[in-house]
């Protein structure tokens, strides 16, 4: 990291704690701040005007956590959100736990009632320090004005270091209040962080059991996001021809359409990828963790495989499945250096082209209704390489993950570990503010949008292009599907029957909007999605009974599959 310029026009110079926040995030090079006001938080809403940030205005803290982690997805640097104290901080709760599950660099900004009241039960008090503890990388607690640029500096640099995440600043008012003197010299230096190279010894036998492999296979994760390792990675694939899988936030680290890429793998991934993990020798993780959606019942993942791990987190290596060589080292570094020779493994890929060949998905389905996979294959690969598709939670997550095209990781951005429904709406908005000329898709289903459905009056303020995609099966699709196959159909509180006419809903909060339930119809519906200036819903009507093929019922081997 490199110098950043002083954040004090003279050493005498006197200003209020909440301008010191103010310059303490320019001093970070922050131009974006997603948040909602109220009286805690005031002074450094008062100290905004002018700073030459840009506040975006939410309509709900969440959506100010949530926009603020896809803007860092897309950006690479880290979101800021704020919000006042009490209800205010606490509805930043579920966006910073989305983070921290995810691995997303964030700063979240509280404001706190005054010292003395503070455990007093003043007016929206609460210990939000405490409750966000178990979700956080560190906390701070502002005691004193003159700390704001150091505790600033630190929470930035932490956010960023190692495995990124969440970090909280937490504001009495009175300290937002009071004046402070501007440092002297820049508080906010600090040496580059670099990663540390990966031990020669363990260089030399990861490269030793991929030299040995019959069936050697990458397993992807988020973590080469992260690491911004996708171009060492693409190169190291290059070199070796490895086939490929990967987790839900690792898609588009390879080119999903890239030859030799498997796909997903784990509960809904497909059957070619869970497969060719079953049947591998050597398994070589990067960046990922073993999740439980991954591996399906875990003594039984890739159970002839051998294990060669990469991640930045030391804890994760053994963590779940023990490792034969752990690397812990800076991933693109060791990726870049890594030489296992010629492999001699054309069978393997061979084997494993045919059934990808073999196992492809059908986009034949009968009848004259929207068959949703085909649909959002038809929008990614129209869209082009400029798309971000972000998605909410439920079986439109699961037919993104399995039918859409991402050239890039940024391109497909999910509520992965947390699962948050009401991601999509906010995530599209942070998308758009970090990458401006991209078009931006939100693929929600008709439970999720209504969690978030507010932020359509924030994509009219912002006059936002955002192009939503909102598959209707008025169900809770993925908790219906489960009741079917495993809950002997006892459907439960998922009919949706009385949901509203969406394209009305987004036409009273002056977004355009229509309504698509013919297959014929497609095409055009597409063309208009896509080719609309401004903000824009495509309500989709698509089958309630259409369930997510392929899916590993729990506690089973992902070579167990249940198929259509």
């Amino acid at each position: 990291m490199t110098a950043q310029p002083q954040i004090a026009p003279a050493s005498n110079a006197r200003r209020t704690g909440a301008h010191l926040v103010v310059e303490a995030l320019r001093a970070e090079g922050v131009t974006k701040v997603f948040g909602y006001p109220g009286g805690a938080i005031m002074p450094v809403y008062d100290a905004l005007p002018g700073s030459g940030l840009e506040h975006v205005l939410v309509r709900h803290e969440q959506a100010a956590a949530l926009a603020a982690d896809a803007y860092a997805r897309v950006s690479g640097e880290v979101g800021v959100c704020l919000a006042t104290s009490g209800p205010g901080a606490t509805n930043l709760v579920t966006g910073i736990a989305n983070a921290f599950l995810d691995s997303v660099p964030m700063v979240a900004i509280t404001g706190q009632v005054a010292t003395p009241l503070m455990g007093t039960d003043a007016f929206q008090e609460i210990d939000v320090f405490g409750v966000t503890l178990p979700i956080v990388k560190h906390s701070f607690l502002v005691r004193d004005a003159a700390d704001i640029p150091k505790i600033f500096a630190e929470a930035f640099e932490l956010a960023k270091r190692g495995r990124p995440g969440p970090v909280l600043i937490d504001l009495p008012k009175d300290v937002t209040q009071a004046s402070a003197a501007f440092p002297s010299v820049d508080q906010t230096v600090r040496a580059p962080v670099r990663g540390v190279p990966s031990e020669p010894a363990s260089m030399a036998q990861a490269e030793a059991l991929i030299a040995q492999a019959e069936r050697p296979l990458l397993y992807i994760g988020g973590g080469v996001t992260l690491a911004k390792a996708e171009d060492a990675l693409r190169r190291f694939f290059t070199r070796t021809q490895i086939p490929a899988v990967a987790t839900l936030k690792g898609l588009g680290a390879l080119p999903t359409d890239t030859p030799g890429f498997l796909g997903m793998l784990g509960m809904h991934g497909t059957k070619a990828a869970n497969l060719a993990v079953n049947e591998s020798d050597l398994l070589i993780c990067v960046g990922a963790r073993f999740d439980d959606r991954a591996t399906g019942k875990l003594d039984t993942f890739a159970p002839q495989a051998r294990i060669v791990h990469f991640d930045v987190d030391p804890s994760e290596i053994s963590k779940l499945r023990d490792a034969d060589v752990g690397l812990t080292g800076d991933l693109a570094e060791t990726l870049d250096r890594m030489e296992p020779g010629v492999l001699s493994i054309a069978p393997w890929r061979q084997r494993c082209a045919d059934a990808a060949e073999r196992w492809a998905m059908r986009y034949d389905a009968p009848g004259s209704g929207i068959y949703a996979p085909k649909l959002l294959k038809d929008i990614s690969e129209q869209a082009g390489d400029k798309a971000i598709i972000t998605c909410d939670v439920g079986q439109h997550q699961m037919w993104v993950a399995q039918h859409c095209r991402f050239s890039r990781p940024q391109a497909h951005l999910t509520s992965a570990g947390l699962g948050t429904m009401g991601y999509g709406l906010p995530a599209g908005i942070g998308a758009l503010m970090a990458e401006p000329d991209a078009t931006v898709i939100t693929v929600s289903g008709d439970g999720s949008i209504m969690m978030n459905i507010h932020e359509l009056a924030t994509l009219r303020r912002y006059r936002l292009p955002l192009k939503i995609v909102l598959l209707d099966n008025s169900q809770l699709g993925m908790v219906r599907q489960w009741q079917e196959l495993f809950y002997d159909e006892n459907f439960s509180e998922v009919d949706l029957f009385d949901n509203p006419d969406f394209a009305a809903v987004a036409r009273a909060f002056g977004v355009e909007a229509f309504t698509l339930d013919r297959r014929e119809d497609a095409p055009a519906a597409i063309d208009r999605l896509l080719s609309t200036n401004g903000p824009i819903l495509c309500h989709v009507r698509i089958d309630p009974r259409e369930n997510v093929w392929p899916l590993v019922p729990p506690g089973k081997s992902n070579a167990d599959m249940m198929e259509a």
